[in-house]
């Protein structure tokens, strides 16, 4: 088993920054890939970032590419997520996630299937 705990949310202006973190504890050995999701209310849960861990290569999607930055720590088992010139469309719970089985093309890492353990979310409200 492995547990993932979020920190780092908050309330913020728009224009504002925040960095996300998340600490994975237990069975970590085998991680392929960390990645962040978000969910605004009403809406369904969306990728933000990704990044394999080994090679760190990321992935990010377009609504936040260029403003959102995915880095990860292999020695404390900890992805981070800083989140700069945020907008209120990014007002969401935002989920670390972690996948531990590796797929031959990166990209998959986009994809919620791809993950076996989620962290509780993070709330993150920008306000205009």
């Amino acid at each position: 088993q492995v547990q993932l705990v979020e920190s780092g949310g908050g309330l913020v202006q728009a224009g504002g920054s925040l960095s996300l973190s998340c600490a994975a504890a237990g069975r970590t050995f085998g991680t392929a890939a960390m990645g962040w999701f978000r969910r605004a209310p009403g809406k369904e849960r969306e990728f933000v970032a990704c990044a394999t861990w080994s090679a760190g290569n990321t992935y990010y999607a377009d609504s936040v590419k260029g403003r959102f930055t995915i880095s990860r720590d292999s020695t404390k088992s900890t992805v981070y997520l800083q989140t700069n010139s945020l907008k209120p469309e990014d007002t969401a719970v935002y989920y670390c996630a972690s996948a531990h089985v590796r797929y031959s093309t990166d990209s998959l890492y986009v994809n919620e299937w791809a993950y076996d353990y989620w962290g509780q979310g993070t709330q993150v409200t920008v306000s205009s």
